[in-house]
């Protein structure tokens, strides 16, 4: 299935040192990784060091913190670079099992979908992983209006946890996101925007205080731009609006 493919793990990681190798063995035991790539966003712990020490990986690290979204922009630059076929997030955190990592790269590999995401949602794993409650239901009502507004059926646009086709990370305009959180959102909104069309698997997460989250203030300021990215590509569909994200020739 993977013989003429070569998959590439990346992992946008942000002080990771205590959950970094654990994430890694889970990854690679996975049988189907060729290679994985490691981007420390100028971490205060010992993130590189260990990174440096794993094999079968490609290490980059920042010499300024740039922001998740930033993190995630040299991520898969660096995995088109190594010629990476199919490119799966894994947040090293080890809030997302690594087992559903040959799942994810058999959907794209076989052609059914050049994007595939872990979803919490599905399967009612969010609160049952500890969730806190006032996340989930601000993830509900944010999934509802990108919705509507993007006109899709996703059961959720803010998971850690993806895979894509090499065709998307070639064409969507990536660099003209944001380098902070709602670079996720933008980047699904993109998917949709040049007519891909999107896969969710169920997936259980974990939170505990080793797995990153952020705060309520950042989470609304995440909310806001969410909501921001649903109407600019709602105008833009209606003609009304055009942005560097939403670039006018669409798919």
């Amino acid at each position: 299935m993977f013989r003429d493919k070569k998959v590439v793990v990346v992992m946008p990681a942000y002080n990771a040192a205590k959950t970094l190798r654990q994430t890694y063995d889970e990854v690679m035991a996975q049988g189907i990784v060729d290679l994985v790539i490691i981007v420390d966003d100028a971490s205060r712990d010992e993130t590189t060091r260990i990174a440096s020490e794993l094999p079968n990986t490609k290490v980059f690290t920042h010499p300024k913190n740039l922001g998740y979204g930033g993190n995630q922009k040299t991520c898969y630059r660096l995995a088109l670079e190594s010629g990476a076929d199919i490119v799966i997030m894994v947040h090293p955190d080890y809030q997302y099992t690594p087992k559903l990592i040959p799942a994810m790269a058999s959907m794209i590999a076989n052609g059914l979908y050049p994007c595939v995401l872990g979803s919490r949602i599905l399967g009612n794993h969010a609160l049952k992983g500890g969730m806190p409650l006032w996340k989930y239901v601000a993830n509900r009502f944010l999934t509802l209006a990108e919705n509507i507004l993007l006109g899709a059926k996703l059961s959720e646009y803010h998971t850690g946890y993806r895979a894509f086709a090499r065709e998307i990370l070639e064409c969507l305009p990536l660099h003209e996101n944001s380098d902070d959180f709602v670079f996720d959102n933008q980047m699904l909104a993109q998917v949709l925007w040049f007519g891909y069309t999107i896969a969710e698997v169920s997936c259980p997460t974990k939170y505990f205080p080793e797995a990153s989250s952020i705060n309520f203030r950042r989470s609304v300021k995440y909310g806001f731009g969410c909501l921001s990215v649903g109407l600019k590509f709602r105008f833009g569909k209606m003609g009304l609006l055009r942005t560097n994200i939403f670039p006018i020739r669409s798919r």
